[in-house]
């Protein structure tokens, strides 16, 4: 047995020292918060790293998926996914949205676009899709309905920095993405998220928003909230920053290998890639029925080493605070679907390890 638990996932983290260096420059200015400069600097250094316009750095991605509805002044009915982390349809709910779900290509794992027109009504105000585990959703299909239909599209980006199609961030796609700097994530800064948007007044909006409607002038003018990022969050983000491409290159390479050693058992199928180029920073498997997947599980964890059933249950069984909408392709993978330990600290021996483990059950 492992004396050190294998988690599914942990933080990619800079050498302590070169996160303390940046925060002797916080001490020493006293800012710790309020669009400070190493926020700035994190926002400048995203864009030139990923290639996009614009980055606003907010406190978490929840947080960024409010702000990108409040900036587009949405209500009505969001069309989204139920194959996802609560937070998407909790950002719908608290800006007084409906969420309706439209079920998922079972093979990536992401919405279907032939089924969003069918929930289509006068309420329709937008569509959120989710790049599920960085893998890019059928963009132009989803704008070209959109389009038809005059609806704005948010993309629930969480999982999608590094992620890219036609040789563009993922990032830049939909009306405005959304997505996560949270410690799971491939880049972090331990809380935080951000907005990404190509239209330059809805890039200033959102600038205001974060910070309770204020503009430059300080006078309120937008029905804001305080979604701003601290210094001390910004500089883990810049410290991280130093290492991307080193972890991103990291996580391919461990999970070609994960493919490489699981590919022979036909019990287990994996998330198809249709378009685009993920970032590989989860490792989905798929298993033919949720007996097999509990028995792996629990294999698994006798050894000390912790998937997670990732997304389960399907978003749309939460009864307690939804309605319930039938999607049964979701509700049927969410059962079946597991993440194994991907991270950068993890050991290629401990990935052909855990495959061994489930090869052997």
């Amino acid at each position: 047995m492992n004396t050190k638990p294998i988690y599914v996932t942990m933080p990619s983290l800079a050498p302590l020292e070169e996160y303390f260096e940046l925060l002797k420059g916080v001490w020493d200015r006293g800012i710790l918060t309020h669009n400070g400069p190493l926020v700035q600097q994190l926002e400048n250094d995203l864009c030139e790293k990923l290639v996009i316009p614009n980055f606003v750095a907010v406190s978490n991605g929840t947080i960024a998926l409010q702000m990108a509805i409040k900036a587009l002044a949405l209500k009505g009915e969001i069309i989204t996914t139920p194959f996802t982390w609560i937070a998407t349809v909790s950002a719908i709910k608290w800006e007084g949205c409906t969420p309706i779900f439209c079920d998922i290509d079972p093979d990536t794992l992401n919405i279907d676009p032939a089924k969003i027109e069918a929930l289509i009504t006068n309420n329709t105000v937008a569509i959120m899709p989710v790049h599920v585990f960085g893998n890019p959703c059928d963009v132009d299909a989803i704008e070209a309905i959109a389009k038809k239909h005059n609806l704005k599209v948010i993309y629930d980006g969480a999982h999608a920095i590094g992620s890219t199609y036609k040789g563009k961030s993922l990032l830049e796609y939909g009306d405005i993405t959304a997505t996560s700097l949270h410690a799971t994530k491939l880049l972090n800064t331990a809380e935080g998220g951000g907005c990404v948007t190509s239209d330059s007044d809805w890039h200033e909006k959102l600038k205001r928003i974060r910070f309770f409607g204020h503009n430059i002038e300080k006078d309120i003018v937008e029905d804001g909230f305080n979604g701003k990022m601290t210094e001390v969050h910004a500089a883990l983000g810049i410290a991280n920053l130093k290492y991307y491409d080193e972890v991103l290159n990291d996580r391919k390479v461990k999970y070609n290998l994960y493919k490489e050693t699981l590919s022979n058992i036909p019990s287990i199928t994996f998330q198809k890639i249709k378009q685009g180029r993920p970032n590989y920073s989860y490792f989905p498997i798929i298993f033919e029925t949720e007996e097999k997947l509990l028995i792996v599980e629990k294999a698994l964890n006798i050894k000390n080493i912790s998937p997670r059933r990732y997304f389960y249950p399907s978003v749309n069984t939460y009864i307690n605070i939804l309605d319930y909408q039938s999607t049964p392709l979701s509700e049927d993978v969410a059962k079946r679907i597991l993440c194994l330990p991907l991270y950068f600290e993890l050991k290629q021996n401990q990935i052909i390890n855990i495959s061994k483990i489930i090869q052997s059950v």
